[in-house]
């Protein structure tokens, strides 16, 4: 497949990495420039392109960066993707350490990633945004491997998830249908299945035991 990838750091990097070494065509930007991702190039055969370039022709496009930045990508960003693009979001709202306060998450209580989607323009995937990038390199295993971890995935466009879940399962992960975007707030930062390294049975079981209410940490 050929794949978008905005933002080259940690998730970015290692995504790259590991979705090249399978054989995707591989297509990476982040906010400084190509000229900057000559060593992750070099290293993994990705091609580095600009942000607007990242998205033209690809069947998933995964956006990794904070969430701080994303309302300055570029407008109409999919407009040349390819028909039925799925729109991967890594990202986690930290209104203390990172992001500010983003009022329309505070105020009108949307999840992270409906506020992302809102901002993009374009329907998107949660995954990714509890999983340490280190093993996405470090941890990957066949399928039926009692080991295997599990990652959630939400999203409304069922096409799409699927989509996602395929790759994830190619990547050496399970996954679990953790509901539509609304329901995402169960795999936000501070739940039970954030940063969890389980199989199926616990990443449903910490998904279940999510509570919608924001720790201070987590509020701006």
């Amino acid at each position: 497949m050929k794949i978008g990838i905005i933002g080259a750091g940690n998730i970015g990097g290692n995504l790259t990495r590991r979705l090249t070494a399978l054989g995707h065509d591989v297509y990476v930007a982040n906010s400084r420039g190509p000229h900057t991702l000559t060593a992750l190039a070099e290293e993994t055969g990705a091609t580095p392109v600009t942000v607007e370039e990242a998205p033209r022709g690809a069947e998933i496009v995964v956006v990794t960066i904070p969430l701080k930045a994303v309302p300055d990508l570029p407008s109409g960003l999919f407009d040349e993707a390819a028909d039925g693009v799925a729109v991967i979001d890594t990202g986690n709202y930290y209104p203390r350490q990172r992001d500010g306060r983003i009022a329309a998450i505070e105020d009108e209580g949307l999840t992270e990633s409906r506020w992302t989607e809102r901002q993009l323009g374009h329907p998107v995937i949660k995954a990714f945004n509890g999983t340490y990038a280190q093993d996405i390199l470090d941890r990957p295993l066949p399928a039926g491997d009692p080991d295997r971890i599990a990652l959630p995935v939400a999203g409304d466009d069922e096409a799409a998830k699927r989509k996602v879940r395929d790759l994830i399962d190619e990547l050496g992960f399970d996954t679990v249908d953790a509901g539509g975007l609304d329901d995402s707030w169960r795999q936000q930062p501070d739940t039970p299945v954030y940063g969890l390294r389980g199989g199926v049975e616990a990443v449903t079981k910490a998904l279940a035991e999510a509570s919608p209410e924001r720790t201070p940490e987590f509020s701006g």
